[in-house]
């Protein structure tokens, strides 16, 4: 840090202060503080206060000397998805939520104002429209991080290197919560801001030299000084910085990492000082019950609909909802886990887009049909409305492997189980009906994207017809009978969950989609289908098999296409998928079976 600037800034902070008013408002000693005063008397950046004996002012040069230090805006990191906020981050990104009736991010932009640091750069991601009228309210300048989702703030700055490239930038966490002003209208070299953790922490800790320097960055440690709240990058600092982010992004690897590892892994090159902040000036909230300690408004009326909801079916206040955790999102929907009263329950919140995609009424419709049988989960909510729905967790209970044949087993006796069981429901599954419609919906989203999509689609539709001539039986089928869908608790017993897309069709569907969700080969088709009829199948069932494999393929493919449109991406998933409606074509050609 550069101490002469230091001075400067203080004494332009606080004009006609003494040497002991400098040494406290700088954390130098009185002596340090001496020799600096000399120094800059020297060099005439300051001179003896007029009206004030024993005080002093800054000088014309000391005013322009100190311009190269002043602060040109601010990066504000707000493009993660907050995954320990769940449910409140399925609505409102983290740095939106309020505390104490002021959103954090636009607590840290106000005071970032008040210092006049007004140019203010926003790096979005998740749920990047929210932050829209912060363009509007404060002159901000949005920059999207297309890999938020997959990278950490590694990316994030690299993405946003423009905005630091020759500039004197802070760096702030949109979800910090700043109890006093801790910004400057100049700052006289990097930093990075500092809490004392008592105790045994998992923070980053720092070590420094006797001036401030950070020699070293470790991760864990106990009774210590570790990174917590704003940065600031000099221009000096980010000369050297921005191309070690640009070299480590193009490091295979690094997908994970933060922005500090690079800090970490290079500072002997890297300059950063210390800035130490007293206790209970910055929050960083680590989760939901973290922020109910602090303001008491979100014990009971956090303003999420999830939450209100679960209140309003158990009859429970919010304060009684604990140990809330995101679970892996599907392909449809958000989900978390809570506790209430000793007993651990699951939220489902319909996905973006999913209105479009599945009909909650007839989802609770076959809950209702097959709650005699207990084969799936013990659903405590379910509104054909909204499709949220809240089931009991199952503790201990694992999903089917779908390499096991035992649990594959399993997974086929349950599809029996249904497909005997006489239920009936007034909805049908349409195979022809749903591919129809997820084909409208891409053509209405940017196209189908594949090049042989036509030749494709005619074969589908040939199969489809022969299908139709077979009039084969139809009766209550799931179909998603995939491993994902089956859990083994740990008594033996077993649950098909995951109804959404039931209804009455050809049973031997349920086959085919339990197939290509886990990728089998015609090998494992082979056993699979051995595994449902507990025999070989006949040449009619390996032909109707077959087709649902090479439909399921393609309205799934163009399901995922549609989704991609949303902005959900699914990796190969897509490709797969319309490799088995191809290839599963192919396979039906051959086989010795015709239709007559």
């Amino acid at each position: 840090m550069d101490r002469i600037g230091l001075i400067c800034r203080y004494l332009k902070e606080n004009p006609h202060a003494s040497q002991r008013e400098l040494a406290a408002k700088t954390g130098l000693s009185l002596g340090t503080v001496n020799t600096l005063i000399k120094e800059c008397a020297a060099k005439r950046l300051i001179a003896q206060g007029k009206s004030v004996a024993g005080t002093y002012e800054l000088t014309d040069l000391g005013n322009d000397t100190l311009e190269r230090f002043r602060v040109d805006g601010a990066l504000i990191l707000a493009a993660g998805f907050g995954s320990r906020f769940v449910p409140l981050t399925f609505e409102t990104p983290k740095g939106l939520l309020d505390v104490f009736g002021e959103r954090m991010i636009e607590r840290q932009i106000r005071q970032l104002r008040e210092v006049g640091v007004t140019d203010i750069t926003v790096a979005v991601g998740y749920l990047k429209e929210k932050f829209e009228y912060l363009t509007d309210r404060y002159g901000a300048k949005l920059i999207y991080n297309p890999e938020y989702a997959s990278k950490n703030t590694l990316a994030t700055i690299y993405y946003c290197r423009s905005a630091l490239e020759g500039r004197n930038m802070y760096i702030l966490s949109s979800d910090n919560w700043l109890r006093d002003n801790m910004f400057h209208t100049y700052e006289c070299g990097a930093w990075y801001s500092s809490s004392y953790m008592n105790g045994k922490t998992s923070e980053w800790v720092l070590s420094c030299n006797k001036k401030g320097r950070i020699t070293d960055v470790q991760v864990g440690g106990e009774d210590a000084w570790v990174m917590y709240g704003p940065a600031y990058f000099s221009r000096e600092f980010s000369a050297t910085f921005l191309p070690l982010v640009e070299q480590a992004y193009q490091t295979p690897g690094t997908e994970a990492f933060y922005w500090e590892e690079i800090l970490r892994e290079h500072i002997d090159e890297l300059e950063m000082d210390i800035n130490r902040q007293p206790a209970d000036q910055v929050y960083e909230f680590e989760n939901l019950e973290e922020l109910r300690a602090f303001d008491p408004k979100y014990q009971n009326h956090s303003d999420n609909a999830a939450l209100r909801l679960v209140s309003q079916v158990f009859r429970a206040p919010e304060s009684e909802v604990h140990e809330i955790r995101c679970l892996k999102s599907g392909m449809t929907n958000k989900s978390f886990l809570f506790t209430l009263r000793g007993r651990s329950y699951i939220c489902r919140i319909p996905g973006p887009g999913t209105e479009l995609l599945i009909n909650r009424k007839q989802e609770a419709a076959v809950y209702d049909a097959i709650r005699p049988l207990n084969l799936s989960e013990h659903v405590i909510y379910i509104n054909g409305q909204t499709g949220y729905k809240i089931a009991e967790y199952y503790e201990g209970a694992r999903n089917a492997d779908p390499e096991s044949r035992e649990d594959m087993e399993i997974c086929m006796s349950l599809a029996r189980r249904l497909h005997t069981s006489g239920l009936t429901v007034r909805h049908r599954f349409d195979i022809r009906e749903r591919i129809d419609f997820y084909e409208s919906l891409c053509k209405a989203h940017g196209g189908t994207r594949f090049e042989d999509y036509e030749t494709i689609r005619a074969q589908m539709d040939e199969l489809m017809e022969q299908l139709e001539q077979l009039g084969r039986p139809e009766v209550l089928s799931h179909i998603d009978v995939v491993a994902d869908n089956v859990l083994i608790l740990p008594d033996g017993s077993s649950r098909l969950i995951d109804w959404e897309y039931a209804g009455m069709c050809d049973p031997l569907i349920d086959i085919a989609m339990c197939a290509i969700y886990s990728y089998y080969s015609e090998e494992k088709v082979e056993d699979l289908m051995e595994l449902y009829f507990q025999r070989s199948p006949t040449a009619e069932e390996r032909f109707v098999v077959y087709s649902y494999i090479a439909l399921g393929g393609f309205l799934w493919s163009l399901w995922a296409v549609y989704k991609s449109s949303l902005g959900e991406e699914f990796g190969e998933y897509t490709m797969i998928m319309y490799r088995y409606a191809r290839n599963y074509y192919k396979k039906i050609k051959n086989l010795p079976f015709s239709i007559h």
